[in-house]
């Protein structure tokens, strides 16, 4: 009584067998009569299996605890229940986060399109949103708040005045 995996080479007879079953070969025995032997075989199979996934910068496959960062075809060979391999394949894509960095300046306040918020000071900022593979797309703000200015002048009076501001001459007092 034999078990094996796949297929058999009955070294009795050198056939090969693929499949179970109860199998008999006729040998002479040492007196020259003949002898009889009986094979009860049992053949298992290897199973074999696929999957396809993908996933953003690495991915740590659950069938050999391997970790990968760039895409491909990877195979595991495992037991399966029958004790006989099971060869796995994985199809991996993998995926990259991206970033960017915008620079800019406003008068007063700046409201980033990027998060939809206001901003009334000078200083970086982040905001992560998907890119267009479904990863992290990390964009940093570096951001200049100027802030308006205003100033008042007092002239003694005289007929006319000419301010170096604006090169107009007013000859009335008012604002």
């Amino acid at each position: 009584t034999t078990t094996v995996c796949s297929s058999y080479t009955w070294p009795v007879n050198g056939q090969t067998y693929t499949t179970s079953g109860v199998r008999t070969a006729t040998i002479p025995n040492t007196a020259g009569c003949d002898s009889v032997i009986t094979l009860n075989l049992t053949i298992r199979t290897n199973t074999s299996s696929t999957q396809t996934t993908s996933a953003c910068n690495t991915d740590t496959w659950p069938v050999n605890s391997q970790t990968y960062a760039t895409s491909g075809v990877r195979t595991a060979t495992i037991p399966n229940t029958a004790g006989c391999d099971s060869v796995i394949t994985l199809n991996l894509t993998i995926r990259n986060n991206t970033s960017s960095t915008q620079t800019t300046s406003a008068c007063n306040t700046y409201t980033w399109p990027v998060n939809g918020q206001t901003y009334t000071t000078s200083g970086v900022r982040t905001a992560t949103i998907p890119n267009s593979a479904g990863c992290d797309s990390v964009i940093t703000l570096n951001l200049t708040i100027r802030t308006n200015t205003a100033s008042t002048q007092t002239t003694p009076p005289c007929k006319t005045y000419t301010p170096p501001v604006n090169g107009q001459t007013y000859t009335t007092s008012g604002p």
